[in-house]
């Protein structure tokens, strides 16, 4: 065979129907399944990066809501808010300080010292 006769008879794809095409067409079968799935892998991981860049997104917003949230119930909690807000209920702060209750806990006794105090 010449080279111009190889190459035209791999233009008209005589391989495809030789004695021997069955050996090409599982080939080419193979080849085109390894295709198939490099193409669905493919799309599954282009799919799973959209889907991480997604919910970081989601993310840092959620994280800079949660900082606002934050940030206002400081502002909430600080007394002169509170003040504010009573004094608009006609409610004042006491002009008299809060007094400490202190209760003392007896000592643990033995059973026997306190059969003794029933006594």
């Amino acid at each position: 065979m010449t080279k111009e006769s190889s190459i035209y008879s791999l233009l008209k794809a005589k391989f495809l129907i030789d004695d021997d095409a069955l050996k090409t067409w599982k080939f080419i079968i193979f080849l085109f399944s390894l295709a198939m799935l490099m193409i669905y892998f493919n799309h599954n991981y282009d799919e799973k990066n959209y889907k991480i860049t997604r919910l970081t997104n989601e993310v840092k917003e959620l994280r800079s809501r949660f900082v606002d949230t934050r940030s206002e119930l400081m502002k909430l909690k600080m007394e002169s808010t509170i003040s504010k807000k009573m004094e608009e209920r006609q409610i004042l702060p006491s002009s008299v300080p809060p007094k400490k209750i202190v209760i003392h806990k007896p000592e643990d006794k033995s059973f026997f010292d306190k059969l003794k105090i029933w006594q």
